[in-house]
């Protein structure tokens, strides 16, 4: 009797079981959920030019070329950068994820998602965050990059009719604060909530213990998955004030939404230390793909599809591949 590999019987039981993927066997309720309402975050580049979004391109992520799940803020960048990346590779199709990063770790420690009644069971080539620490915990990745920077700014209504300056008024009583949460934005997490903390504002901003979607004061409310969230409730006159990243400003702006950045002092904006990295995975279904999108990041080309959204560029030094440190 002809003996069937052990990781085909995997996928085999997968399958039967509505899971599409290449890992070892996984019950579907241990899969990571989409977060509801965020289907835009699922994108599929076909090599022919194809590009569906949500369910259609959930359902064909397995078949991906190369599989990127990146920290979700670099959203309205992504389709010139894996255009220029596809430019240079026209036959590889990439399978695309933008949600928060600590979503994404989630995912790939749980070996992957459900959404709807769709599961995949992945890990995706390559994972970029704003945390070396993420890397780390993937328990995947041995080198990475550093490929851009980025700054903190709040974000107000056009002509700032609040007069917001800088984080010390965030705690105004007459001020609606909306903040990426602590949970698993990692602008939150790694850069803003050090630097409220080492002001001394962030008791006042959050007094009990951190949450998603949740009012942590009655004047402050903390962002459901991205974001993404406080642009639109500060053009719809449900906030004064967020916290965001520069680039999240100029993108809101460039979509015709009626606000204005207010830039934050150096010891404000986490300019000296805010790092977007990215790693291949050890376990990478497409290594050599994965490779090469990581040279990629590190190549004028892809610093240029970076910049032209704002992004500040790395150096040539941050962007040569190193080990990742233990600790």
């Amino acid at each position: 009797m002809t003996k069937v590999l052990p990781q085909v019987l995997g996928v085999l039981a997968l399958a039967c079981a509505g899971i599409v993927g290449v890992l070892p066997p996984t019950r579907a309720d241990e899969l990571v959920p989409v977060p509801a309402g965020h289907e835009a975050d699922l994108r599929f580049f076909a090599a022919d030019g194809e590009q569906p979004d949500g369910m259609a391109a959930f359902r064909r992520m397995a078949e991906a070329d190369l599989t990127l799940w990146v920290a979700g803020n670099q959203f309205f960048a992504m389709p010139r950068v894996i255009g220029s990346f596809q430019a240079l590779h026209p036959s590889i199709s990439v399978g695309l994820m933008t949600l928060p990063p600590g979503i994404i770790l989630q995912a790939i420690q749980a070996h992957g998602w459900s959404f709807g009644d769709a599961h995949l069971a992945l890990r995706p080539d390559v994972f970029a965050t704003v945390s070396i620490a993420q890397l780390r915990d993937t328990g995947e990745i041995g080198s990475y990059i550093v490929y851009m920077h980025n700054v903190l700014e709040l974000l107000v209504a056009k002509g700032n009719p609040k007069h917001v300056a800088d984080l010390h008024d965030l705690p105004r009583p007459d001020l609606r604060v909306m903040l990426p949460n602590p949970l698993n934005e990692g602008i939150m997490t790694f850069y803003a909530k050090p630097i409220l903390q080492r002001l001394g504002l962030w008791t006042a901003l959050s007094p009990g213990a951190d949450c998603a979607d949740c009012d942590a004061t009655p004047y402050v409310h903390f962002t459901t998955v991205h974001h993404r969230e406080i642009p639109a409730a500060i053009a719809g006159g449900r906030a004064d004030v967020g916290l965001v990243w520069r680039t999240e400003t100029l993108a809101a702006i460039a979509g015709g939404a009626p606000v204005q950045g207010i830039a934050l002092p150096s010891e404000q904006n986490a300019a000296d230390q805010v790092r977007y990295v990215a790693g291949a995975l050890k376990s990478s279904p497409h290594p050599a793909a994965a490779a090469a999108f990581i040279d990629f990041l590190g190549s004028q080309l892809g610093q240029d599809a970076y910049k032209s959204y704002g992004f500040l560029p790395a150096t040539e030094g941050e962007r040569r591949p190193r080990p990742l440190p233990a600790s």
